[in-house]
């Protein structure tokens, strides 16, 4: 083997044991385990899909021991979870400059098994965009999508860059292959509000949707070129829509001005900012273009 072969082997077992020391098994069953990070002193960060109940959660610690963690929140739009345990010491080191990484970046997923110490897959930063909104509505700025096969046990481990600095949290939740590195701000963002709040407010409209196309006369009558909308398919009694007017059938094809032709453009409008605000809302009854304005409301539910 060559001395740069060597040397890059070296680098990468040094880089999975300095990140190790802050990887954390997460476990709530008797068998299976994914991963988390101790993002700062007492605070474990991991994958809110992997995460199966909300209580009796465990971790195993980088020393091996196995301590208790309560769950601190849930936020399923960024599939991040935060857990409070005490003993969680040993807070991963200093967060990369996201907006430096690029496609072919070197990037390296460290987790830990709950049996068999720490996990690492190696592998390359195969696309950046500047932001791209994933379909739980979260905008991720940037976007980096990992050619890294992410085996169970390493979901919600650090995403490492080649100076060994935490880029996110590892998650395939919003990529069709390889895996997505949650940027390092969006988890300080999240961490914080969801220890105040346990919660991520967000905007709801108190309706169900589903995508609908729309036919070509339609289109036509509209003057409109996308292909495609939202169509109403429940509404919520007493909800904000239900206040509006709004009815099963009905068609969104725009929202607060923006055009609607799938369910994330009704996401992007409800962040937090959102609740409270009137949004005006262009939908299509009858074959006839209505307008609407509502009052956002604040979602406690799975409601959109």
């Amino acid at each position: 083997m060559s001395a740069e072969l060597i040397a890059l082997s070296n680098a990468l077992a040094q880089a999975t044991e300095r990140a190790a020391a802050s990887a954390v098994a997460v476990h709530t069953e008797a068998r299976g385990s994914s991963s988390g990070v101790i993002w700062r002193s007492g605070v474990i960060v991991t994958a809110e899909h992997a995460l199966g109940r909300d209580e009796g959660i465990q971790t195993t610690l980088p020393d091996g021991r196995v301590v208790a963690a309560t769950l601190a929140g849930r936020d399923a739009s960024t599939d991040l979870a935060v857990l409070k345990c005490a003993e969680a010491g040993s807070p991963i080191g200093e967060a990369s400059d996201v907006s430096s990484i690029k496609p072919g970046s070197l990037a390296l997923v460290v987790g830990r098994t709950r049996a068999s110490g720490p996990v690492a897959a190696l592998g390359a930063v195969s696309l950046v965009v500047a932001e791209r909104r994933a379909w739980t509505g979260a905008a991720l700025a940037p976007y980096i999508r990992l050619d890294i096969g992410v085996q169970p046990t390493a979901v919600g481990g650090a995403v490492i860059d080649a100076h060994a600095r935490v880029v996110g949290i590892a998650t395939p939740r919003f990529a069709r292959f390889g895996a997505i590195a949650i940027p390092a701000p969006m988890v300080n963002r999240v961490v914080e509000v969801l220890l105040q709040k346990g919660r991520i407010p967000r905007g709801y409209l108190g309706v169900g949707l589903q995508p609908v196309r729309l036919p070509d006369a339609l289109r036509k009558t509209l003057k409109r070129d996308d292909k495609t909308a939202t169509i109403v398919l429940e509404v919520e009694p007493e909800g904000p829509a239900h206040k509006a007017g709004i009815v099963i059938g009905d068609i969104f094809v725009a929202l607060a001005g923006h055009p609607v032709t799938r369910l994330e453009d009704i996401h992007g409008q409800l962040g937090a900012e959102s609740i409270g605000k009137s949004l005006p809302i262009k939908f299509v009854r009858g074959g006839a273009l209505q307008e609407a304005t509502i009052v956002v409301g604040e979602r406690t539910h799975g409601a959109e």
